[in-house]
């Protein structure tokens, strides 16, 4: 009786930790950094932690996390913010959309927004390619929707499923997932979700949401000229890639030391770990994008540091989010959590998505969603579990932390503002497809997981 007591106690330390969080978050405004780490030391106290030892607790967190999570965001970002000033992502999409031709440039605007989102955050990518949505809105007198959420869609995905996107590198660190399993699954499961919640999605939706037409001359982008060739571009976002998927590969079971010396994995391992990977990105970035096209080296070192700033709100919630990781650790209630799933016979895959669509769904930022659902996780894992299994949880969580945006989350207000739609169209069209991707890339990870 005494041990049920106990477990219950912990339980609703954890529940008034989630509440407090989400509370401080939507009615006090108070930044999702400090909310987290609110809760975090309230689920400490509730728990019967020591003082000295929570603030302990606090300091392991926040270092554990950040020493990878806040490396690879830094460096993300300086790589997406050289891309972006370059022109790189307008030269993406004006190929694409030349090759695939009016008739099929939904397509093209889905596959332009899944390669560019993987260096650019989200509403950047947004901003930057949106007036391709005008342009062929004018041109073709056909519903914005059919452009615009095939583009949407293409943005979401790789925004939530492929790294070095910040939203899945934060959720890998915390559950200690290999970045390589979870580039690959991303891919798996965000090609097909893309087709469906983009061109698909896209067509069918167009026709039934009646879009007055908001395309005109002083918003829309003239052809920029001497834009950079695609094919660095392409190439340049493809090599942080490829080498962290080469070092996953060389470094699981498939490859043995008859095949590659201990010696050449260690070397191979250093090249493709997503520290060196990056640092390599940005180098020939700063070359090719920067220095070749005429950019001095001072007006790089200002959209580098520039990009530092949202970079750095990532982190700081990254980090605290890896604090609420470690009281539940720490106190004991992950442990307890963990028996309780597994006697309920639940599956954490399914909890993994749940408890990240539950939050996403009460306060609107995705991130906060993914962070607060890896921490909740994270001490569900036992030391059983794959590589290829934390990585499908990585993909779970970032499922249910995309479902339903709607009026608490920015993006809601973003899409809509600029596709023109009322409160009501972006409920059915962006609201709508958020949440069909999060459950086309949740029910992908559960058919993987029966594979993996």
């Amino acid at each position: 009786m005494v041990l049920i007591m106990i477990d219950f106690s912990l339980l609703g330390a954890v529940f008034l930790g989630v509440v407090l969080l989400i509370v401080l978050i939507l009615r006090f405004k108070i930044q999702a950094f400090i909310a987290l780490l609110m809760a975090s030391i309230l689920v400490g106290v509730l728990s019967g932690m020591k003082p000295l030892t929570i603030v302990k607790t606090v300091q392991e967190g926040m270092g554990n996390t950040l020493g990878f999570v806040a490396v690879v965001v830094g460096l993300g970002g300086i790589f997406g913010a050289i891309l972006e000033h370059s022109g790189g992502a307008e030269a993406l999409a004006s190929k694409l959309l030349s090759k695939f031709g009016v008739e099929r440039s939904p397509w093209a605007l889905m596959l332009t927004g899944f390669i560019v989102a993987i260096p650019v955050f989200f509403e950047v990518s947004f901003i930057i390619l949106v007036p391709m949505i005008y342009a062929l809105q004018k041109k073709t007198k056909k519903p914005i929707l059919l452009y615009g959420i095939p583009l949407l869609a293409g943005l979401a995905i790789t925004h939530t499923f492929i790294p070095p996107t910040p939203g899945p590198v934060a959720v890998a660190d915390i559950l200690k997932a290999d970045l390589g399993w979870v580039i690959l699954f991303g891919f798996i499961a965000g090609i097909p979700t893309a087709i469906l919640c983009g061109p698909i999605l896209g067509k069918y939706i167009s026709k039934r949401i009646p879009v007055s037409s908001i395309a005109s001359n002083d918003i829309i982008k003239q052809e920029q000229k001497g834009l950079p060739s695609v094919g660095i571009i392409v190439s340049i976002i493809t090599i942080p890639i490829v080498l962290i998927v080469i070092n996953t590969i060389i470094n699981s079971p498939l490859v043995g030391e008859e095949l590659v010396s201990k010696n050449l994995k260690e070397w191979l391992g250093m090249i493709g770990h997503p520290f060196s990977a990056l640092i390599i990105a940005n180098l020939i970035a700063w070359y090719t994008l920067g220095i070749r096209r005429g950019f001095t080296k001072q007006q790089l070192l200002d959209i580098s540091t520039k990009s530092m700033a949202p970079a750095g709100i990532i982190i700081l919630i990254t980090g605290a989010g890896g604090v609420f990781k470690q009281m539940l650790v720490n106190t004991g209630a992950g442990e307890m959590l963990a028996n309780y799933f597994a006697d309920k016979g639940v599956s954490i895959l399914l909890f993994a998505f749940l408890s990240a669509a539950l939050v996403r769904v009460l306060q609107g930022s995705a991130t906060v969603a993914m962070i607060t659902a890896a921490g909740l996780t994270a001490p569900l894992l036992m030391d059983s579990i794959s590589e290829p299994q934390k990585a499908l949880l990585v993909i779970a969580v970032a499922s249910g932390a995309s479902i339903m945006s709607h009026v608490n989350d920015s993006g809601f207000w973003l899409v809509g503002k600029y596709l023109g739609l009322t409160e009501k169209q972006t409920f059915k069209s962006w609201t709508l497809m958020t949440t069909l991707l999060a459950l086309i890339g949740f029910s992908c990870s559960f058919v993987l997981s029966l594979f993996f």
